[in-house]
């Protein structure tokens, strides 16, 4: 290839800036993000300068230091658009649902629980008339014990689970734009 004769040799900042119509700041910097060696003969300057802009052009390079690069915010957007999807066919599947319903749903559940455990002393007395009162209070503890169980751990589980959704929060608000958390 023949290069044109000014450009065979080497060029000054000053000289190169003026050639693609930037300022000398501009190919300062060029020189010292590596895209252009001092030194080098203008020709490979050029060579050099039209390789990045067909980088930035075809998103591979960012526009400047600092700048938004095009191939990582176009990944992080399609991770985005796939976790949003993942989430929408999960509670499509019954995977996920509200924590606000969940909690509803399992304060009733344990509410009813916990009724028909406090019952179980009149049941007691009126199917078992006769039974020694030693027997009845082991079994009125046993009772209460297993009452008392089940909401320490009812509420351990709901402690356990809004934990473990608070830290994938930044994931979650996402897609509950009203606030209200999803929980598997």
């Amino acid at each position: 290839m023949k290069v044109l004769p000014y450009l065979d040799a080497p060029i000054s900042q000053a000289e190169f800036a003026q050639i693609v119509g930037v300022s000398e700041a501009r190919i300062s910097q060029l020189v010292s993000e590596g895209v252009i060696v001092r030194g080098d003969t203008g020709h490979s300057w050029l060579l050099g300068y039209c390789e990045r802009l067909r980088d930035q052009a075809a998103g591979r390079a960012s526009s400047e230091t600092g700048g938004l690069d095009l191939v990582q915010e176009r990944a992080a957007l399609a991770r985005e658009q796939r976790l949003a999807q993942a989430l929408k066919n999960a509670v499509a599947r019954g995977e996920y649902a509200p924590i606000g319903a969940l909690a509803d749903v399992l304060g009733m559940a344990s509410s009813a629980v916990v009724d028909r455990m406090d019952q179980f002393e009149g049941l007691l007395r009126k199917a078992c008339p006769d039974l020694p009162e030693e027997a009845r209070t082991i079994a009125l503890v046993v009772m209460a014990d297993a009452r008392n169980e089940w909401i320490r751990s009812t509420a351990k589980l709901v402690d356990d689970r809004l934990t473990a959704m608070q830290s994938d929060a930044a994931d979650i608000e996402e897609f509950a734009p009203d606030g209200e958390g999803f929980m598997a």
